[in-house]
C-alpha cells in the first residue's frame, strides 16, 4: 500500500513540476506578494508622480485594504502573522495616499507602548538593533509619511563612504549590509538633506553629487535595486524627497516597480528565485528532465561574466535568478553547480571551474561561507552560514575528480577548513541554525531543523571523518525533535509543516541506516496533507533580507518531490 502512495504522489509532483516550467527556459516560481513591498512601491509612487500613477496608487491601496487583517495589522505575506514592520509601512503608506484605519493606529500604539515620535523611532531601533539597513529607509519613509515629525532623531547613514574604493568598506563598519549601498546613499542624502547643518556640512555636500554618480553606476539597466521593490521604492522615494524626482535613478526605479507590479496591485518581495528554484528543481527531478543539456546551456549562461558592482565578486558566480538586478551569491553558485553535474553528468566545462574558484575566493576567513561578500563585517547577513558552507562542500564534493589538479588542492584545503568551522560552531545538541530561513510559529523565529536537515543532506557523500561526527549529532538532532504527527516543525514543540518535513524526510533518507520507522511517520503526514488537498498551502519559511518572511509555490513540490524520491530509495520501493 505505502509504495503505490509514494509513486501516487511522486508521479503527481513530478508531472506538475515539469508543467510549470516555461518552454525551453528555466523555472521562475512565483514569491508571496508583500504588504511591504506594496506599502512601499505604493509611497513611492506617490511621492514621485501622485496623478501619473493613480491607477497603480489605488490598485495598490485596495490590496493593503483587502490583505488587512481583523486587528488593523499586516505580516510579510498573506499567510504571516502581523508584525510591526508590516503595520508601520502600510500605515504610513495608507496615511499618506487615504485613510488608515484607527484600528491599525490603535495596533501600533500598543506594539510601541505610545504614539510619538520618540515611542516609534525607539522601537524601530531596538527591534532592527545596530543594522540600520531596514530601520533607517523605515524611519525616513514614516517622516516622509508625516507619521513621525522630528528628522534630528533618524539616524544618518554615511553616503559619503559610497565613494570611497569597495574594498575599503569594511574598515568602516559600515552600519548597512553590503546589498544596501543604494539606500546608504539615497537615505543618507535625503536624511542629510532634512537635518541640522554644522560645520562639517560643506564638506558632506560636495560629496553628493559623487555619491548620486555612484548610484547611478550600481542601478541595472531595468531599474530595479537587487530585483527588490522595497529596496528600489526605498531610493526612489528618498530621491524624491530630497528633491530628485526627475534624476535618472530616480525614474529608472519607478519603471521597476510599474513593471513589476502583480494585476491584483501587490508587488512580491523580489522578482523571482529562478535560478534558486531551478537548482531545487534539477535534484528534485533527477533524470526525468528530457532536454538536459539544453537547460544545462542555459544555466551556464545566466553565471557572471563580470564584477558585480554591488559587492566587489568577480566573475563565475550565479545569483538567485537570471535578470539584471540579481547580484552572486554562494548558496545559488553551488546550486548551480550541482544542477550541472546532475544535467551534464560530471562533465567539466570552463563554466565549472569559474564557479569553483568564485566560491574559493569567497570562503571567509573564520573558514565557513558567507553569501555575497567576505569579510564585510559582522552584520547578520554578511556572516558565514553552516547550511550554505555545507552546500558549497556538496558542489567540491562532486567535481573534485574532475578538476584541474592545483583546483583539486584549494578545494580539499577549502573543504577542511569549511568542515573545522561547521564543527565549531555545531550546538550541544547536534544543530546548526540557517540564516536564510526560519519559522514564523517558534519565539525566536529561529529553524534549526532546516539547516541541521539540509547539512546533512549536503554531507552524505562526505569521507572526512569530521563529516560523519558532525552527521551522526545532526541526526540525533532531527530525530529527537519530529513531531507525534510524524512532521517537522522549525524546532522541537512547533507545529509541523510540510516544507520542513520534507527537508527532515531528505535528510534521513540519505542515510540507509537510519531506522525506517521515523521516515515511514514522516511519509505518511505527507501523504495525509496530500489526500486533504493540503501539500500546497503556502508555508512562509523564507526569510529575505532584514528577516522579511516570504512563501513560494515550488518549495512545498520540490521539497517533497525530493524526499520521496530519497524515500522511496532507502526503502527499496520499486519505481
Amino acid at each position: 500500500m505505502r509504495e503505490q502512495q509514494i509513486n501516487e504522489m511522486i508521479n503527481v509532483l513530478r508531472e506538475q513540476l515539469l508543467a510549470k516550467r516555461p518552454t525551453g527556459g528555466i523555472w521562475k516560481g512565483k514569491l508571496s506578494s508583500s504588504a511591504i513591498s506594496t506599502s512601499v512601491s505604493v509611497f513611492a509612487l506617490s511621492m514621485v508622480d501622485k496623478e501619473k500613477y493613480t491607477s497603480h496608487i489605488r490598485k495598490g491601496t485596495e490590496w493593503l485594504n483587502t490583505t488587512m487583517h481583523k486587528d488593523g495589522s499586516w505580516g510579510d505575506s498573506i499567510e504571516s502573522p502581523s508584525n510591526m514592520t508590516a503595520t508601520l509601512l502600510s500605515y504610513a503608506s495608507l496615511s499618506a495616499v487615504g485613510a488608515p484605519t484607527q484600528k491599525t493606529k490603535e495596533y501600533l500604539t500598543r506594539k510601541f507602548g505610545g504614539s510619538t515620535d520618540r515611542h516609534i523611532i525607539k522601537g524601530v531601533l531596538d527591534y532592527y538593533g545596530k543594522d540600520l539597513t531596514f530601520s533607517a529607509p523605515i524611519l525616513v519613509m514614516c517622516a516622509l509619511a508625516g507619521i513621525i515629525s522630528s528628522w534630528d532623531e533618524i539616524p544618518q547613514l554615511p553616503f559619503e563612504v559610497s565613494v570611497l574604493p569597495q574594498k575599503m568598506f569594511r574598515f568602516f563598519q559600515l552600519p548597512v549590509v553590503s546589498y544596501a549601498i543604494p539606500a546608504l546613499i539615497a537615505v543618507g542624502i535625503l536624511r542629510y538633506k532634512k537635518g541640522r547643518k554644522n560645520i562639517l556640512s560643506p564638506v558632506r555636500e560636495s560629496f553628493i553629487n559623487k555619491s548620486l554618480q555612484v548610484l547611478v553606476k550600481l542601478q541595472p539597466h531595468n531599474g530595479g535595486f537587487l530585483e527588490a521593490a522595497p529596496l528600489t521604492a526605498f531610493v526612489a522615494m528618498c530621491m524624491s524627497g530630497a528633491g530628485y524626482k526627475d534624476h535618472i535613478a530616480t525614474q529608472k526605479g519607478v519603471g521597476f516597480l510599474v513593471d513589476t507590479v502583480r494585476e491584483d496591485g501587490s508587488w512580491p518581495i523580489d522578482t523571482n528565485l529562478a535560478s534558486w528554484v531551478t537548482a531545487l528543481s534539477v535534484r528534485a527531478l533527477g533524470d526525468d528532465i528530457k532536454d538536459k543539456t539544453d537547460l544545462a546551456d542555459v544555466i551556464k549562461k545566466n553565471a557572471f561574466t563580470h564584477k558585480h558592482p554591488f559587492t566587489g565578486a568577480k566573475e563565475g558566480g550565479w545569483g538567485w535568478n537570471d535578470l539584471p538586478g540579481a547580484a552572486p551569491d554562494a548558496d545559488d553558485t553551488s546550486g548551480a553547480l550541482v544542477a550541472l553535474y546532475i544535467l551534464s553528468g560530471g562533465t567539466y566545462t570552463r563554466e565549472i571551474g569559474k564557479g569553483i574558484e568564485w566560491l574559493l575566493d569567497l570562503q571567509n576567513k573564520d573558514g565557513g561561507m558567507p553569501t555575497f561578500c567576505k569579510g564585510w563585517g559582522k552584520l547578520p547577513f554578511d556572516r558565514s552560514s553552516p547550511d550554505i558552507s555545507a552546500h558549497s562542500l556538496l558542489a567540491f564534493q562532486l567535481w573534485m575528480n574532475v578538476l584541474p589538479v592545483d583546483l583539486q588542492k584549494k578545494c580539499r584545503a577549502s573543504r577542511l577548513r569549511m568542515l573545522r568551522w561547521m564543527n565549531k560552531i555545531q550546538a550541544a545538541d547536534g544543530s546548526w541554525t540557517p540564516l536564510w530561513f526560519g519559522d514564523q510559529d517558534a519565539k525566536d523565529e529561529r529553524s534549526p531543523l532546516y539547516a541541521t536537515a539540509m547539512t546533512i543532506e549536503y554531507l552524505s557523500g562526505a569521507e572526512e571523518p569530521l563529516a560523519h561526527e558532525m552527521i551522526q549529532k545532526g541526526l540525533r538532532y532531527v530525530l529527537s525533535v519530529q513531531n507525534a504527527d510524524g512532521g517537522w516543525g522549525g524546532a522541537k514543540n512547533i507545529p509541523s509543516k510540510v516544507t520542513l518535513t520534507a527537508r527532515a524526510l531528505s535528510a534521513l533518507a540519505s542515510y540507509p541506516e537510519i531506522k525506517k520507522e521515523p521516515m515511514e511517520r514522516a511519509f505518511d503526514f505527507l501523504y495525509r496533507k496530500f489526500k486533504a488537498e493540503e501539500l500546497y498551502t503556502p508555508e512562509p519559511i523564507g526569510l529575505y533580507f532584514s528577516r522579511l518572511w516570504y512563501s513560494e509555490e515550488l518549495y512545498n513540490i520540490t521539497f517533497v518531490l525530493n524526499a520521496l524520491k530519497k524515500f522511496r530509495i532507502a526503502t527499496g520501493s520499486p519505481n
